[in-house]
């Protein structure tokens, strides 16, 4: 068996190295072509490579999808420690969170009476809240002192 017995056996039809030309120029990867031809994921790899096939452009939305603000899609400075940005500001950061509120599955409401007013109140993220706000707070605390 010499190295022609073996690309006899394996070379991809005419009709095969056009349906993947046509599936990569769609985005399809390369796993995805191998399962719809039936043929190795190696195969159309290598194939892919050799006939600049390899690396599809993004469009532009996938491209933004990933490196650009969430809110205004401007793109974002990676930086080089920790998570990626997902907002360019502090106020699209906002806007975003405002608009997208009901995404958010908020699970540590805790609901309390309030030590100075007794008026009931919701706390996020906080057991150990024990006024409704900040005036309250400031009303119990000097109140005591006098």
């Amino acid at each position: 068996m010499g190295r022609s017995f073996f690309m006899e056996v394996f070379q991809m039809t005419i009709k095969q190295k056009e349906k993947i030309s046509i599936l990569r120029h769609q985005g399809i990867s390369y796993s995805k072509i191998a399962i719809e031809l039936s043929v190795s994921e190696n195969t159309i790899s290598s194939y892919c490579k050799r006939n600049n096939l390899g690396s599809i452009p993004k469009t532009k939305n996938q491209v933004c999808d990933e490196n650009c603000c969430k809110e205004c899609k401007k793109p974002l400075l990676r930086g080089t420690k920790g998570q990626p940005k997902k907002f360019c500001s502090e106020q699209c950061r906002r806007n975003w969170w405002k608009a997208n509120v009901a995404s958010l599955t908020k699970k540590a409401y805790y609901v309390f009476n309030c030590a100075s007013c007794g008026k009931e109140f919701e706390s996020y993220g906080n057991k150990s809240r024990k006024y409704c706000s900040h005036s309250c707070y400031i009303k119990s605390r000097f109140k005591k002192r006098r």
